[in-house]
This record gives C-alpha cells, structure tokens and sequence, in this order.
C-alpha cells in the first residue's frame, strides 16, 4: 500500500490566526501555493485558509499583484476570522488511495497531514495531478520499450525465415 507520507509535502507554508488575510494572500502570490494550514505556535493545526476562502471574502483572487488598494482591508482581516476550522486530516500512514477518493468524493483541494494533532504535512490536488502525470510518463515509456521488443523479435524471425 502506497502511503501518504511517501508523497506529502513536509513542512508546508502556515499562518497563525493573529496573521491576516492580506500575509495569506501575499504567501500565496509569492510562493503559488492555494492552501494554507493555520497554526499555533506549537504546530497544532486550528485551520485552513485557500484561495477560494480569499475569492469568495474577498471578490479577487490572490494572485493579484500585492501592493494595491485591497491590501488595508486585507491587512484588517484576521485569519481566526475567516479560515476554516472544521477541516479534515489525514495521518502519514494512511492509504494515497483513499486521500485521492476521499479528496474526489468531497472536491476538496487538500487534506492536511497531522500526527497527535500538530501538522506534519500537506497533499494536495495538485500533489496527485503530479503522480498521474508521472504514471502516464512510466506507461508511455513501457509501452514503448514493449514495442521496441516486439520489433526485435519481429526481426529475428524474418531472419531465422531467411536462413532456413
């Protein structure tokens, strides 16, 4: 079984919620991350803040250019005031599949990854976009050298023909 831990991204960007809205829109333009797990100072997960809780407070994305007139109502709104806090988690050890399904089934971009409590990493969409593309590229390639051998053999009984 594939696990988690094997494909997380450890140590993701995090906020605590005294930060505002406008240091969560600047992590996310910066560093193109959409979700950002809420934190206390001993790592304790208290919630989750994405680029579509910024749209949909907000009426703009976060990928707009930091520095314009949104950014003092930004800077006003705390993230405790925003951020999820009933958000789902997952542990290290739990099964890849089941985090895609249960991401599919619930359209969630991502599953925090937490261990006694306290954050430990992130998987997200993205996260497994990337592991398909990375599959496709592994049958792509079997497929070729499959091809490859077919062809050989093809040859060596066109030769084996000749001789006889």
């Amino acid at each position: 079984m594939m696990t988690i831990d094997e494909f997380m991204t450890t140590a993701p960007y995090t906020l605590r919620e005294t930060d505002s809205l406008y240091q969560a829109r600047k992590i996310m333009t910066e560093k193109h991350v959409r979700h950002i797990p809420i934190t206390d100072e001993s790592n304790h997960l208290l919630g989750l803040v994405t680029q579509r809780d910024i749209l949909a407070i907000t009426g703009y994305a976060p990928t707009l250019p930091i520095e314009n007139e949104a950014d003092a109502v930004d800077k006003s709104i705390l993230l405790s005031e925003v951020m999820i806090s009933d958000v789902s988690t997952i542990r290290q050890t739990d099964s890849l599949r089941e985090a895609a399904m249960y991401l599919q089934s619930h359209k969630y971009g991502c599953l925090p990854v937490v261990s006694n409590g306290c954050l430990v990493g992130i998987i997200t969409d993205s996260d497994f976009v990337g592991m398909a593309i990375n599959l496709l590229e592994q049958i792509e390639l079997a497929d070729a050298e499959a091809e490859a051998e077919a062809s050989i053999e093809l040859e060596t009984d066109i030769d084996e023909v000749d001789l006889a």
